[in-house]
């Protein structure tokens, strides 16, 4: 016999819990659902709390009791002696001492007769639920709603349980469960209704059926509601997003969807900083502006000052402004404008430059993205290959497929994005192309999922147009917080001669990252980074590497991790340099 003992407060002396013969896995869960225990355990619970508490663990326990295949158990709670079912609710006693309770298990049953029907074709039913199995309870509800889901699927959106024949045979210790189905009639989609609450949406109702995408007359399908539901969270507009179904179809077969949203804040602004020892601070903030033509379409402006107390070429300035307009051409399409404009100071070069473009982008799943653009570039350039004016025309194209389960700290999954931007130059040179690459991959071992492993394997190339008509920051280098820590930022690029350092042709960049939990709030990393960059397109003829390794830290707040990264470089400076790397998120 297991029990369980807790002292109540002044109005109780003890609550004492116990299922004879039961394993005390099965006693904790009884324990877990009787309100008697938790609530004896609250200071400000009265007696006639108790009381109902008591009353109400009848119900509870035989439910645990049915969960686990129990048809036969028995459930005593006494309070003070009495069983509590006797005491009425409006007499009860003036105190209370004790609280007996006692859970029968009796004989496990088995299922006799396990059926659902008729099932729409190709649902199957749980494989625990046949004939000879455990008759769980939950079993039995399990099944039922597979086969209604299974309808639903199938364009019955209606259906539901027509008849129920459960019975116990107690002499045999078995449950016949016998469910019978209306699948009701096979509906296509009607409309979609906007149902206005006390705020209506700033979004035009029409709008909203283009971003929902609903796709009216076609067969009913539950997946194609939860797209729809998806697309107007999506497009970030609304604060909260509820499609139902209406009660009763139309007389022609088709089922309505009633749409109720709210609206999300109109306006909203941000800001980061990061620190690196040798490129200084960088601070970012953003001003987003939602529904800003009444369309759900959002406007945001990005502005970005780094370098400051640096020692990697100067500041960098970049100012930028992008409107997306979803459910453009399909309700999967976005399209979109944007303009940029930047000053940049490197170690190697400074670049002017601005941008005007726009483009369109689709969502093909909730995993796998994509973006194609067109885009105008005017650059003046200053690096060892002298000064320059340069025009070009972008196409790039980008797709990203990302099945992380967090992109501020994961711990499992995998993220993939390519870029082609092929390119033309306007007033001189040729045109070419830049490719670049990024995988990441994060594994989580051992049951208590403290320690994960993180991988990243960068690529680019740019191959075309002679390296003087290819835009500076479109070429290649390596070193600093996005390549190698522990490497002075972007040291590494291609030596054409006695002072003449230009970016790369082609760049391979690799890092390995073993993370451990210490406690809930701190984790401990240790990394390592390499970096290659190439003077030709494909990686071949003359190139270099160079790598960095150290520890780090992360502090888990509720915008994510904080980051502090120490490293060193893997050659010659090795434990005798050190770069110290801030900011929010995880490395990669």
């Amino acid at each position: 016999m297991l029990a369980w003992l807790a002292p109540l407060p002044v109005r109780a002396a003890e609550v004492r819990l116990s299922a004879p013969r039961a394993p005390e896995a099965f006693t904790e869960r009884l324990r877990a659902a009787s309100l008697s225990v938790s609530t004896a355990g609250q200071a400000d619970s009265t007696v006639q709390d108790l009381l109902a508490a008591a009353r109400a663990d009848y119900a509870r326990l035989v439910g645990v009791l049915y969960a686990e295949g129990f048809y036969g158990g028995k459930v005593s709670v006494r309070i003070d002696g009495r069983e509590a079912a006797d005491i009425p609710p409006l007499s009860a006693p003036d105190a209370i001492d004790r609280i007996a309770i006692e859970v029968v298990r009796g004989a496990a049953f088995r299922f006799g007769d396990a059926e659902v029907t008729p099932l729409a074709p190709g649902t199957g039913l749980p494989g625990k639920f046949l004939p000879g199995a455990l008759a769980r309870a939950g079993l039995v509800r399990e099944a039922t709603q597979t086969g209604i889901e299974g309808w639903r699927a199938a364009g019955h959106a209606k259906a539901r349980v027509a008849a129920e024949d459960i019975v116990a045979n107690h002499p045999r210790a078995l449950l016949d469960a016998r469910i019978t189905l209306d699948p009701g009639p096979r509906l296509r989609f009607g409309d979609l209704r906007l149902i206005e609450g006390d705020r209506p949406s700033r979004v035009r109702a029409a709008r909203i059926s283009e971003i929902a995408g609903l796709p009216t007359g076609r067969v009913y399908s539950p997946e194609e509601v939860e797209d729809a539901a998806n697309r107007l969270r999506r497009s970030g507009a609304f604060r909260s997003v509820r499609l139902t179904e209406a009660e009763v179809p139309a007389a022609d077969g088709t089922l309505d969807i009633e749409a109720q949203v709210s609206d999300a804040k109109r306006r909203r602004v941000g800001a980061g900083a990061e620190l690196a020892s040798l490129e200084g601070v960088t601070l970012s903030g953003f001003w987003l502006h939602r529904n800003l033509l009444g369309g759900a379409e959002r406007l945001r402006i990005d502005a970005m000052i780094g370098g400051i107390g640096g020692q990697s070429g100067g500041e960098d300035v970049r100012l930028g402004a992008r409107l997306d307009r979803p459910a453009t051409f399909t309700p999967d399409t976005g399209a979109f404008l944007l303009a940029d404009i930047e000053d940049r100071n490197e170690p190697d070069y400074s670049e002017r430059k601005a941008e005007i473009g726009g483009g369109l982008t689709h969502v093909f799943s909730d995993t796998l993205t994509a973006e194609a653009g067109i885009t105008y570039r005017y650059s003046e350039i200053d690096d060892d290959l002298g000064k320059r004016k340069l025009q070009h025309l972008l196409l790039p194209l980008r797709a990203t497929w990302d099945r992380r389960d967090d992109p501020l700290n994961p711990r499992e999954g995998r993220y993939l994005e390519v870029a082609l931007t092929p390119f033309a130059g306007l007033d001189q040179g040729g045109g070419g192309a830049r490719l670049y690459a990024d995988l990441r991959d994060y594994l989580t071992l051992g049951g208590s999922d403290r320690l994960t492993l993180a991988g990243r394997a960068q690529i680019g190339s740019v191959a075309g147009a002679n390296r003087e008509d290819v835009p500076a920051d479109m070429l290649f280098y390596s070193g600093g917080a996005g390549t190698v820590r522990g490497q002075d930022y972007q040291t590494l690029g291609v030596d054409l001669g006695p002072g003449i350092t230009v970016g790369g042709r082609s760049f391979m960049g690799v890092s390995g990252e073993v993370r451990a939990m210490i406690n809930d709030n701190v984790q401990a990393v240790a990394f390592a980074d390499g970096g290659y960059i190439g003077k030709e397109a494909l990686g071949v003829g003359t190139g270099e590497w160079h790598g960095g390794a150290g520890l780090g830290a992360r502090y888990f707040t509720a915008v994510g991790p904080i980051r502090v990264d120490l490293a060193t470089p893997l050659d010659s400076g090795a434990g005798k340099e050190f770069e110290i790397y801030i900011g929010i998120g995880q490395a990669f």
